[in-house]
């Protein structure tokens, strides 16, 4: 096979990958959407700090991770694709706020590492219909910050359930085109 050739077979291959990351960051931008809403700092006295983003945008991320990882292969590839744009908007942040490259690097690190256990945490507690494991999960994670939050008292578990029901009951198609319709 000469160059040139190659150069086609590598354009047309990384043409389906180049698409998923698309995807993935429609579905990234969505996720910030739904995490910025009002309800999580106003009602539920999630902190508004930069931790406090972070852990409402996991959240909502891990949501949409667990649909998509039974949305078959392009499901899994997407759902990859937006946790790295996830990590690289935490690198590019990381460096606004005028991290040094040394420090974002250990930081996006934890941040990836705290991220992954909030993920299990929240899909086996969903999976398991589980809400004294959530009600823990959320204490430990989206609530850290705020010690009289009550995740059961103040609505935030149901709301918790519902958008995970929400997200799981969205068209599969859709959510691979990188649409997250959501009410």
């Amino acid at each position: 096979m000469n160059k040139k050739s190659q150069g086609w077979f590598a354009t047309l291959f990384s043409w389906g990958q180049r698409r998923q990351t698309r995807e993935a960051e429609k579905l990234y931008a969505a996720a910030i959407e739904v995490a910025r809403r009002p309800i999580f700092y106003e009602q539920f006295g999630v902190q508004d700090s930069v931790d406090g983003r972070f852990d409402s945008l996991s959240l909502v991320v891990i949501l949409i991770m667990r649909k998509l990882k039974n949305c078959g292969a392009d499901g899994k590839e997407i759902s990859q694709q937006l946790f790295d744009s996830m990590f690289a908007d935490m690198d590019l942040s990381l460096r606004e706020m005028g991290a040094g490259d040394i420090g974002v690097s250990k930081r996006v690190r934890t941040m990836a590492e705290a991220f992954l256990g909030r993920l299990e945490a929240y899909v086996t507690a969903l999976d398991h219909n589980d809400r004294t494991a959530l009600v823990a999960a959320l204490r430990r994670n989206l609530f850290r910050d705020n010690a009289d939050a009550d995740p059961l008292g103040d609505g935030a578990v149901d709301y918790v359930f519902a958008l995970a029901s929400e997200i799981t009951n969205l068209d599969p198609d859709d959510l691979l085109l990188g649409n997250l319709n959501l009410s």
